[in-house]
């Protein structure tokens, strides 16, 4: 009876201290394909609940979040169906400003990505279907094993075009599973098994083993046949994140977060003018023989406030080339290396 008396006390105090405290157990929040709001009392519990879980920190008066409210509605139950889910949710970061301030919120909406509890900035895009291709890169396997052309196919497809991709032909996995793993933040990583002599027509290499790598959205591609040695391997995957001349705006300043390397930054009138763009051909050449450096460009008419970082007004005589260290320091290029990229008038 003693025995029995006990159980049922410890049943009544377990049952109590939970209806004190509703948010002591996981189950409180579900995957279930809807969007999770949550305030200061509950956002350390949900964050620690889900292995992936996207937060929306917005304000109810701003109108760019109103915009992206239906798309995470629309994105959410996509994100909860898969093998890994993925969870949504949101926080009034006007109101609950201590959390906006240890997050480091300074803008609305701003979306961040707890992996594993630690906070990734977002910087996709926003659109549901796009926002649900982005978030599946963090959930995918470290290296994607592909037994086809169609495989391949399907891979490149799945992977989008907001991350560089890397397939290995004729390699083995564990040569690039280390840097799988250590950037996955980064990139797609995957080794082809199984391909025809058309995939590699296709992906323009003659030999294996080979490792491509290619970034769709600027159309670039880069061939390495080794050595695959750490030091080299490694250095030519860091050196392909980045295209050979990327424009500079506040995506791509993102990616620009964490590169140790300096950046030959030339600002132009127009970036979408004929001059420019054959000036951005140039710097591209440029590029692929310093790759010691990130070469980048931006126009005076589409980024006036940037450029203006750098005394640059519509009196300045433009092309202008600095490098930049991503902070206030930065020093103009001699004439006599623009003249050189630039080559013979």
């Amino acid at each position: 009876m003693n025995i029995s008396f006990l159980s049922v006390f410890l049943l009544a105090l377990v049952f109590s201290f939970q209806l004190i405290n509703p948010f002591v157990s996981c189950q409180q929040f579900k995957a279930d394909g809807s969007v999770l709001e949550l305030n200061e009392s509950n956002f350390d519990s949900a964050i620690s609940a889900f292995d992936f879980i996207l937060v929306d920190f917005y304000a109810p008066w701003c109108g760019h979040c109103k915009r992206l409210s239906p798309e995470l509605d629309a994105a959410a139950p996509v994100l909860a169906g898969l093998d890994q889910p993925i969870v949504i949710a949101k926080i009034n970061a006007d109101k609950f400003r201590r959390l906006a301030s240890k997050y480091e919120i300074d803008g609305f909406p701003t979306l961040k990505l707890f992996m594993h509890g630690t906070p990734l900035e977002y910087t996709g895009p926003r659109k549901a279907d796009l926002l649900v291709r982005f978030l599946k890169k963090f959930v995918a396997p470290d290296v994607s094993l592909l037994e086809s052309d169609v495989a391949i196919r399907n891979f490149v497809e799945t992977a989008g075009t907001h991350f560089p991709i890397y397939i290995g032909f004729g390699l083995n996995e564990s040569i690039i599973s280390e840097f799988a793993i250590k950037y996955k933040k980064k990139a797609w990583f995957s080794v082809a098994k199984g391909f025809s002599e058309e995939a590699m027509v296709t992906y323009d290499f003659d030999k294996v083993p080979a490792l491509v790598s290619f970034h769709p959205s600027y159309n670039e591609r880069s061939i390495f046949y080794g050595p695959f040695e750490d030091k080299f391997l490694e250095d030519f995957i860091k050196q392909k994140f980045l295209p050979l001349s990327m424009p500079i705006n506040y995506e791509t300043l993102r990616l620009l977060k964490d590169e140790e390397r300096k950046i030959v930054l030339t600002i132009v009138e127009d970036e979408t003018d004929e001059k420019s763009l054959k000036l951005i051909k140039l710097l591209k050449a440029a590029a692929s023989a310093n790759r010691d450096l990130v070469f980048g460009y931006v126009g005076f008419k589409q980024w006036e406030d940037f450029t203006d970082t750098f005394d640059v007004t519509k009196k300045t005589k433009l092309p202008k080339m600095i490098v930049w260290d991503r902070d206030e320091e930065y020093a103009s290029v001699q004439k006599v290396w623009m003249r050189r990229i630039r080559g013979p008038k």
